[in-house]
């Protein structure tokens, strides 16, 4: 290509990337369609498969007062942002439809010997001979074959960054912050490690899982710095023996391996038991095809931490942490695959004590997937939730953290006469929902605030008779920052100068990865609070104070609408 028209094909993409942008925050099916076809009509062949994506317009109409399971719309594969300011295109060379699909069957438990994921520290050297083995092969193919590993990595990058939009909506399709998370990644794990192990031909491989949320786990494990496993895009501070910090915040803590082994313990704690008493908590919000089903309210894991090993892992010389640290470059890195296996058998771990989402409209969504046969998969999350079925295993371990219930900084006692001191010296103000104002409440610093309890939550007999869980509501979290973001929430603290998930007052942490398909769009932090409160002795108060404690420069781009009580059946 000429000089002349490389520089007209740089101006488009970047007028390209900007539309995207734009379609991005827009509401209106007719005006996001319109524009799409405008796009499409000027867009050469020469940028090949910018053009490609947009030769399709998205079917149907957006859907008024109904709600339907999420289905993947493949007619037209969109380029995106990475992260705010970073155009990416990740879509496959051709359209997916032009594949045949077949509907997901269960293998044969005749035929198909169970698949056992290790722990990633104790595999043996013939297993990582096969894993380095299975990777080199994977990385040899071309990018037309979709078991290739660029086409296996910028899945992740698809669903992350809103490639793909939803059937019936203009709405795209969004695998983070919503309870899609966890099947979606079960999904993509699966196939994957079918794929490697076709390659090597050996229908027993298995992908090791990375066991950071256990004291003999929490380094990365060293294999992943040799052979084909390797990924350059990594944070070397964080080699072995580094202890992965899971509260991590980019400053580096400066706290000793046993301190940091501590902390991760309390706050796996957090994330798995007390703060994660009902699906939605654990899960995320029921994303749902259809007026008033999207959403964005990320639990308990995926915030942290999920989020956390992303950042923590990725290079500190890319402006996003990029590989591991940004969702659209993420699973370049063969790490990301141990890591999000621990995620998984987490999953496995948290539904054993809890009861089963039986919602139509989760069970039913479906998105696909090419198989070791390279066919494309329709596969719905009703179809994942029983690994029996695909016939894979976590090997046993003992999960330490299950011991490692924080205790209050200092004693309830003291923390009452403290806090009934304060209310008696200021001038008290109760909120009862969203009361910081039209505007919000910037997060520059420490937000202080005293939020009354509904009745319901303050009658112990009540809370037990129904089986109630007090969560805390923070509203409207606006992230204009283009960076990462984390705050922590704490409850009725009174000593400022030793505020860490270590300590009861911790309730949880909002953590915010930010990626193209989230510009604009508000979150909602729910963390289940009942647990701490009956350990605060503050669970028959009238009121609690919250504390809302940056931990990253960029929450001086955070504003938050509120806080409120809420109440759900666990």
């Amino acid at each position: 290509m000429d000089p002349q028209k490389w520089i007209l094909s740089f101006t488009l993409i970047c007028i390209l990337g900007v539309s995207v942008f734009m379609l991005s925050a827009m509401d209106s099916s007719s005006i996001r369609t319109e524009i799409i076809g405008k796009l499409n009509r000027v867009v050469p062949d020469g940028l090949g498969g910018w053009s490609a994506a947009l030769t399709s317009q998205p079917s149907g109409k957006k859907l008024k007062g109904k709600l339907l399971p999420v289905q993947v719309n493949l007619t037209v594969c969109l380029p995106t942002f990475g992260r705010p300011g970073k155009p990416v295109y990740c879509c496959p060379p051709r359209n997916m439809l032009d594949d045949p699909i077949v509907d997901f069957e269960f293998p044969d438990p005749a035929t198909t010997p169970i698949r056992v994921r290790r722990f990633a520290h104790r595999l043996d050297e013939e297993s990582i001979a096969k894993y380095e083995k299975a990777v080199s092969i994977m990385r040899s193919l071309p990018y037309s074959d979709p078991r290739s590993f660029t086409r296996q990595a910028n899945l992740h990058c698809q669903y992350c960054t809103g490639s793909f939009l939803q059937q019936h909506s203009t709405l795209p399709v969004r695998v983070h912050k919503t309870w899609i998370f966890f099947p979606w990644h079960r999904m993509l794990l699966y196939f994957h490690e079918k794929i490697l192990g076709s390659l090597i031909g050996d229908d027993t491989f298995a992908i090791p899982f990375w066991p950071w949320d256990l004291p003999d786990g929490m380094t990365l494990p060293a294999f992943y710095l040799n052979g084909s496993l390797i990924n350059h895009q990594r944070d070397p501070t964080h080699f072995p023996p580094a202890v992965a910090d899971l509260d991590f915040q980019l400053a580096p803590g400066g706290t000793s391996p046993e301190e940091q082994t501590d902390l991760n313990l309390a706050l796996m704690y957090n994330q798995m038991v007390s703060g994660a008493k009902t699906a939605e908590l654990f899960m995320g919000c029921a994303y749902k095809t259809g007026e008033g089903g999207d959403c964005f309210g990320p639990g308990t894991m995926e915030r942290a931490p999920h989020n956390t090993i992303h950042k923590w892992v990725g290079s500190a010389f890319h402006t996003g942490r990029e590989d591991m640290g940004v969702f659209y470059s993420a699973a370049r890195d063969p790490s990301f695959y141990a890591h999000h296996s621990n995620i998984d058998r987490l999953w496995e771990v948290w539904r054993a004590t809890h009861p089963e989402v039986n919602d139509p409209e989760f069970l039913d969504s479906y998105m696909y997937f090419h198989d070791d046969t390279s066919r494309l998969v329709r596969i719905r999350f009703r179809d994942v939730m029983d690994i029996d079925k695909l016939r894979y295993r976590y090997e046993g371990v003992e999960n330490t953290w299950l011991a490692a219930r924080p205790k209050p900084s200092v004693s309830p006692r003291l923390a009452r006469r403290e806090i009934r001191k304060r209310e008696k010296e200021q001038n008290v103000l109760e909120f009862f929902g969203s009361h910081f104002g039209p505007t919000g409440r910037v997060l520059g610093s420490t937000v202080t605030v005293r939020v009354v309890r509904p009745r319901a939550v303050r009658s112990k007999a009540r809370r037990e008779k129904e089986q109630l869980e007090e969560i805390l509501v923070v509203e409207g979290i606006d992230v204009k920052a283009d960076d990462f973001v984390k705050f922590d929430v704490y409850i009725n603290v009174v000593n400022g100068t030793i505020m860490s998930p270590k300590y009861r007052e911790f309730v949880g942490t909002f953590v915010d990865i930010p990626s193209g398909s989230s510009v604009g769009k508000k979150t909602t932090l729910k963390l289940g609070i009942s647990e701490a409160l009956e350990d605060l002795e503050a669970d028959q108060d009238r009121a609690i104070w919250v504390t809302l404690l940056p931990r990253t420069e960029s929450c001086n781009k955070v504003i938050v609408d509120g806080l409120s009580i809420q109440y759900s059946r666990k």
